[in-house]
C-alpha cells in the first residue's frame, strides 16, 4: 500500500512540474505586452524608454529560461510573486478568493450527488422504461447546455421575472443558489449517466442473480449489492467532478459576479497580469491533482486489490 501511494504521489508531483512548464510557456506566448498594459491604454501614450524600464523592472527583458528558473525557485519557496495589477502578493489574492470557490463547488457537488446518484440508480433499476428514457434525455440536456447560457436563463427567470434570488454578487445563501444550480447541472447529469452505467453492469453479475434467487427485495438487491459494488466508478466520477468544479467555475463566476478564483483568473487575463494568472492556474491544477490523489487513496479503502497491488 505504501509503495502504491508513493507511486501516485510521485506521479502527482511530476504532473505539477509539467504544469509549471506548460503554464509558463503558454502565458508568455500569448499576444500583448504586459508592460504596455501596465502603463495604461495598452501603452499607446508611453515612450519606448518607459516600456523598456517597466520590462526591466518586471524581469521581462531576461531570457525565458532565466525567467522560468526564477519562477520555479520562488514557487518551491511558496512564493507566487506579486500581482502587477494590485501590487499585492498573489498568495493573498488567492487566499481571499478561494473560500468562495470552495463554497460554490461544494454546494454544487452536494446538489449533483443528491440528485445524480439516485437518478442513475432508478434508471438502472428500471432499464428502457419511461422513467429511464426521461432521465436519459434530461442528463443529455444537462451535459449539453452551456453553463453561461443556463446561468443567463436562470437569472432572467428567478431574478428578473420572479425576483426570488439576486442576480449577482455574494453575501447570503440566496446569492449562492443560482450559481450552484448552474454549475451543478452538468455534474448532476454526468454523475447520473455514470451511475446508471455502473449499476447496470453490477446488476448483470452472478451475485445479483443469487441474491434475487434467495428472495431478497429488489431495493436490497440494488442498494446493498449492486450499488456497493458500483461504488468504484461512481467515486471516480464524483472525484473528477469535484476537481472540475473547483477549477471550472470561470464562466459561472463571471456571469454571476461571484468573487471566486475563476473570476479572479478572468480579471488576471484581461489585465495581462502574468504573475497572478500563473498563480491562479497552478493553484487550480494543484487542487485538481490533489483531489485525484485523494480519490486514489479512497480506492485503497474500497478495493483491497488496489491496496496490495
Amino acid at each position: 500500500m505504501a509503495r502504491y501511494l508513493l507511486h501516485r504521489l510521485l506521479g502527482t508531483l511530476a504532473v505539477l512540474w509539467g504544469m509549471t512548464v506548460l503554464v509558463f510557456l503558454m502565458i508568455h506566448a500569448t499576444p500583448g505586452d504586459p508592460a504596455r498594459a501596465l502603463l495604461g491604454d495598452m501603452g499607446r501614450g508611453a515612450t519606448e524608454e518607459d516600456v523598456a524600464l517597466i520590462r526591466a523592472q518586471l524581469g521581462l527583458d531576461r531570457p525565458l529560461l532565466a525567467q522560468y528558473q526564477d519562477f520555479l525557485a520562488k514557487l518551491l519557496r511558496g512564493d507566487l510573486g506579486k500581482s502587477w495589477r494590485s501590487n499585492r502578493p498573489v498568495a493573498e489574492e488567492i487566499r481571499e478568493r478561494f473560500p468562495y470557490t470552495v463554497q460554490l463547488a461544494g454546494t454544487s457537488l452536494v446538489i449533483a450527488v443528491l440528485f445524480g446518484i439516485p437518478a442513475g440508480v432508478v434508471a438502472a433499476a428500471r432499464p428502457y422504461s419511461r422513467i429511464d428514457y426521461a432521465l436519459t434525455v434530461a442528463s443529455l440536456v444537462g451535459v449539453s447546455v452551456p453553463v453561461f447560457w443556463l446561468g443567463l436563463l436562470l437569472m432572467m427567470l428567478f431574478s428578473l421575472v420572479l425576483g426570488w434570488f439576486p442576480a449577482s454578487g455574494s453575501g447570503s445563501w440566496k446569492h449562492l443558489v443560482m450559481p450552484a444550480v448552474t454549475i451543478g447541472a452538468a455534474s448532476t447529469a454526468f454523475i447520473a449517466r455514470m451511475t446508471r452505467a455502473a449499476v447496470r453492469e453490477a446488476l448483470a453479475e452472478d451475485y445479483v442473480r443469487t441474491a434475487r434467487a434467495k428472495g431478497l427485495a429488489e431495493v436490497w438487491v440494488v442498494g446493498k449489492h449492486a450499488l456497493r459494488n458500483a461504488a468504484m466508478p461512481i467515486l471516480t466520477t464524483v472525484g473528477l467532478e469535484l476537481g472540475s468544479l473547483m477549477g471550472g467555475a470561470v464562466l459561472t463566476e463571471t456571469v454571476f459576479a461571484w468573487p471566486g478564483l475563476g473570476r479572479l483568473t478572468v480579471q488576471a487575463i484581461l489585465a495581462r497580469d502574468i504573475q497572478l494568472l500563473q498563480g491562479c492556474v497552478l493553484f487550480t491544477a494543484a487542487v485538481f491533482s490533489g483531489v485525484n490523489l485523494l480519490v486514489d487513496i479512497g480506492y485503497t479503502w474500497l478495493n483491497p486489490k488496489v491496496r496490495f497491488g
